[in-house]
């Protein structure tokens, strides 16, 4: 480990201590933590020195989402969240785009990223934002939901119809017509990651807010921006597996029952055996991940949708063995293993359901010669 990485995991560890079981239960991050790591470049980490990042390859930033997610799955949401939007300034700005948003954002300026809609989630057909020219200004209409971080951001990255294509526009979250929307329900799982539906009126922005120009190719957009989500994402479901390896462990080691630690039942042993194999077997698919990613692979699709289904799977199974083997004691609202067991769920949706990354992984086979 590096020790570039070891300090950003010491600075993180420093910031989240023990409060991410108190802030699950608030619902609520600190915002001056948040832009604390953002300060520090830790939520976009990957973007080059060049730029006011850090520079870290694929594999250390998801070793350091990992961490970051093994403490706190909300805090990790937002390095996805933030992250993604980073890499969408890197990939479609122009050069004075890149320059001016991406010296705002490893400065503690923090963004988030809106995808889906009130009838558009995976379906892309349905998207009905749109963006249209009026003059020397963009005009920008409809609506997002759930968008992670958006209670936070100072940006959101909206993807929206533009004419026969498709941009992504940089939207102030304080700009006229923005309408920032709590969630008025319970959230299953990443309960401070901010979450929140954000209507937009007419908002009129500058040429400067939309990347590139726009007049990008839907499907390219959304699959460029899911790609870096879904490595993060599995890197962070990696985190809460190993999280729950760690709990069940040190909880197997301490407890006794009829005369002997519990650890040393076979039955228990063979949970402490699983979560072990889970986070191994979780690590490897995302280090391949990270390293098509690293490599510009023509595999990096399918890599990510791989990782992130496989880890996902882990970390829903292996929090549910931490929660077993702890018993009571896991289920207390806020306990590590607790919000892992509801984390994990969400993962299993966000970022391409279970559902359509088996389609997509089940397409890439056919497509094969076995």
């Amino acid at each position: 480990m590096t020790d570039q990485l070891s300090g950003l995991k010491e600075f993180a560890a420093g910031l989240i201590g023990d409060q991410a079981g108190a802030w699950d239960v608030a619902g609520q991050l600190p915002l001056s933590e948040l832009r604390k790591l953002g300060e520090r470049g830790l939520l976009c980490a990957e973007v080059p020195p060049a730029m006011g990042g850090l520079g870290l390859t694929s594999g250390e930033n998801g070793e350091l989402t990992a961490f970051v997610g093994s403490l706190c799955s909300s805090t990790r949401s937002i390095m996805t969240s933030h992250g993604m939007a980073a890499w969408m300034v890197s990939r479609f700005g122009d050069k004075t785009q890149r320059r001016d948003y991406l010296a705002e954002l490893t400065s503690g300026k923090l963004a988030a990223v809106g995808f889906s809609e009130p009838g558009a989630g995976s379906d892309l057909a349905a998207l009905s934002t749109e963006l249209r020219s009026d003059g020397n200004e963009f005009v920008l209409s409809g609506q997002k939901m759930w968008v992670t971080g958006a209670s936070y951001a100072d940006y959101v990255m909206v993807l929206a119809r533009f004419g026969d294509a498709a941009a992504v526009v940089a939207v102030p979250t304080d700009a006229p017509g923005v309408e920032l929307e709590p969630i008025d329900v319970a959230v299953l799982g990443c309960r401070a990651a901010g979450h929140i539906n954000v209507r937009l009126d007419d908002v009129r922005l500058p040429a400067s807010a939309v990347l590139g120009g726009g007049g990008q190719d839907l499907t390219m957009l959304f699959t460029v921006a899911l790609s870096y989500g879904r490595i993060s994402v599995a890197w962070g479901c990696t985190g809460i597996v190993r999280a729950c390896l760690k709990a069940a462990v040190e909880h197997a080691r301490r407890r006794e029952q009829s005369g002997k630690k519990i650890g040393e039942h076979q039955l228990v042993a063979r949970h402490l055996a699983e979560l072990f194999a889970a986070e191994q077997v979780s690590t490897r698919v995302c280090e391949q991940a990270s390293a098509a990613w690293q490599a510009y692979s023509p595999d990096l699709v399918t890599a990510t949708v791989l990782a992130k289904h496989v880890a996902a799977g882990h970390a829903a199974h292996g929090s549910s063995t931490a929660v077993q083997v702890l018993g009571s004691a896991g289920a207390v609202d806020g306990h590590v293993v607790a919000r892992a067991y509801r984390d994990s769920k969400v993962m299993e949706i966000i970022e391409g359901s279970n559902e359509i990354s088996q389609l997509i992984l089940a397409h890439h086979a056919l497509s094969q010669t076995y």
